[in-house]
């Protein structure tokens, strides 16, 4: 008896359409249930911590201590809060990427990195 081998691969094809349905349809139910929950909780307003978001973003390319890696050192730039501003905003053609910041919070970094000495 010649068993015919494409048999099991429509079976695991069948298989995985149900699947794939039975999931989309459990998704779309979900996620009307997590928009009502998302609903009810109102998210909570995380204060903006400047030494964290470098010590998280920045490091990368300006050192471990911010004293200069691929990037140059932010200590002592000499360089005043608003043109430090404008360069989180706009990046530089030297490689800082623009937008690296939230807009929010660009006044508050720029100030920090301004006090670094």
């Amino acid at each position: 008896m010649n068993r015919n081998p494409i048999v099991p691969y429509i079976l695991i094809m069948v298989l995985g359409l149900g699947l794939i349905f039975f999931l989309s349809i459990k998704g779309v139910g979900d996620s009307k249930q997590l928009a009502k929950e998302r609903d009810g909780v109102e998210e909570e307003m995380v204060e903006f911590e400047p030494e964290a978001f470098a010590n998280k973003s920045c490091v990368m390319c300006h050192g471990e201590n911010l004293e200069g890696g691929s990037a140059p050192s932010l200590h002592g730039t000499g360089l005043s809060p608003d043109e430090i501003a404008d360069i989180l905003i706009h990046g530089t053609d030297g490689g800082m990427p623009p937008n690296l910041v939230p807009a929010d919070n660009v006044e508050e970094l720029a100030a920090w990195i301004a006090e670094l000495k």
